[in-house]
């Protein structure tokens, strides 16, 4: 029985630990180009309706799991094959974990400010592994001149494993927009993963993770920005289920 397609795309049914180890399993050939793996939230499924570049890098996507609680318990009730929540933190911490399996990969993470760079690069340093760090300006993602050098950064690298750290959905646009330019690899679009990961981000408490109260403790750290993210995100899935459920979609 084929799964059911949900606001136009198809659910992995990986766990992290086996995205991890199938992304280190299955390097990309160089015929096929960026793998890009996506992990969608509430805000990712409100922001797909309204912003056609963020729709085409979904729908270029390798490999998409479910970030967001609402988002997976929609998928299992349509039929999907999502396994658990898998997040992007939980995909990274799968693959930062173990840095002997990482031996040969050539990482490159496109992070948010010269700290996180720090703590890459001593991480990587400790394990002998191979990383290149940029820290992207701010609006990068509209100068097309820098974000062309910055592709080419990431192939001169050789980079095998690309973690984009700047946010959605400038981290998928932008892998999508230029893939052309990029190596084959494996493209992670995680958030704040890797700075959870290397314990520069609080995480939230177990409790708070297992009763799939994350939401609240964002708000807690930053009340008056998350908020009013997830007060527009929660409307606007809202909206996307009735319309999913309403006009249906193609199997997988």
């Amino acid at each position: 029985m084929t799964a059911p397609r949900i606001f136009g795309f198809c659910v992995s049914p990986l766990t992290a630990p086996e995205v991890a180890r199938h992304l280190l399993a299955h390097p990309r050939a160089a015929d096929a180009g960026v793998g890009l793996v996506v992990t969608p939230n509430i805000q990712h499924v409100t922001l797909l309706k309204h912003d056609p570049a963020f729709r085409q890098a979904y729908d270029s996507a390798a490999i998409v799991t479910c970030d967001g609680f609402p988002v997976h318990y929609y998928a299992r009730l349509r039929g999907c094959p999502s396994p658990e929540r898998v997040t992007g933190c939980d995909i990274v911490a799968a693959l930062l974990a173990d840095p002997a399996a990482l031996k040969g990969q050539r990482l490159f993470f496109v992070a948010d400010q010269e700290a996180t760079v720090a703590a890459i690069t001593a991480w990587a340093d400790r394990h002998g592994l191979s990383a290149a760090c940029h820290v992207p300006p701010l609006g990068f993602e509209t100068d097309e001149a820098g974000c062309r050098a910055l592709a080419a950064a990431i192939s001169a690298h050789g980079t095998t494993l690309l973690f984009m750290g700047v946010g959605a959905p400038k981290s998928e646009v932008f892998v999508h927009r230029h893939r052309a330019l990029l190596p084959p690899c494996w493209a992670l679009c995680i958030g704040q993963a890797v700075k959870i990961a290397l314990g520069l981000t609080r995480p939230p408490p177990g409790l708070w993770k297992r009763l799939n109260l994350e939401w609240a403790w964002r708000i807690l750290l930053e009340p008056k920005r998350m908020l009013r993210r997830y007060l527009a995100s929660a409307l606007g899935f809202a909206a996307a289920v009735a319309a999913d459920l309403w006009h249906g979609g193609n199997a997988c």
